[in-house]
Order: structure tokens, then C-alpha cells, then sequence
């Protein structure tokens, strides 16, 4: 089974230490030591807790959707140059790079500083792990 030093699960999921801590003395997550005497959660643990934090989806929307990946950020940058528009949103620890038109950009009123969200829909996604 996959386990996670305190820090490295504080980061996967966005929070502090302290709080990974704290979810372990709560009794949120499963946690051991490891080979060296240090504190290690669960990788199973740490993923129902995740899921379980995680902000629902927008049921109050007009509109139905099919895509369920949804990162809601801030914008970091735009560039616009000509018909094409580059906007970059960091998303929690996640950076978002979306192309558009540069209509859309100026259409969504988006600029460095405001809120907006990356909805995504692709027919291929690339997962990556370490080797072990």
C-alpha cells in the first residue's frame, strides 16, 4: 500500500502539516510509521479524504454539462496577441494554461487578479507516477 510522509500529503491535497496532523489525531486518516521512525498516512486514506473535502459541483447551474473536471483560480496572466489569447490561472497548486480567442478573453472581462474557472473536456489525459 502507498503511504505519504506528512508533508508530501499536506502538499498533495492543498493544506498544512498541521492539518494532516490533526486529521490524524481526529481519526481521518490511517497513519504508521515508516522504515525510518517517521510519521507516514495512508495513500487510501489520504484519497477518501480528498474526496471528501472536495467541493461539489455547481447543482444550482443553468446550464448541464459533460465535463466533470472543473479548476476553480485565480489569473496569473494573459497575453494577448492578435486573434490568440494565452490565460494562465493557478488553481490551488495547479497551473492552468488555456488558448482562446482573444474575443473570448475580452468577452470574459478577464484580467490578472480575477476569479474564473478551467473547465476541461479532453478524450485523452496522460497519467504519470514514479518508479518504483
Amino acid at each position: 500500500m502507498t503511504h505519504f510522509r506528512i508533508r508530501e500529503a499536506a502538499a498533495l491535497v492543498g493544506v498544512s502539516n498541521d492539518t494532516v496532523r490533526r486529521w490524524v489525531t481526529d481519526g481521518h486518516l490511517e497513519s504508521s510509521t515508516d522504515a525510518s521512525g517517521r510519521q507516514v498516512v495512508s495513500g487510501r486514506s489520504l484519497a477518501a479524504r480528498a474526496i471528501a473535502l472536495a467541493p461539489s459541483v455547481d447543482d444550482d447551474a443553468v446550464v448541464r454539462r459533460s465535463a466533470r473536471n472543473r479548476f476553480t483560480g485565480i489569473v496569473t496572466a494573459i497575453e494577448i496577441s492578435g486573434l490568440i489569447a494565452q490565460v494562465e490561472l493557478q488553481c490551488g497548486p495547479n497551473r492552468v494554461v488555456s488558448l482562446m480567442t482573444s474575443e473570448a478573453a475580452v468577452d470574459l472581462n478577464l484580467e490578472v487578479g480575477s476569479r474564473a474557472t478551467a473547465v476541461v473536456k479532453a478524450t485523452m489525459v496522460i497519467i504519470e507516477t514514479e518508479q518504483r
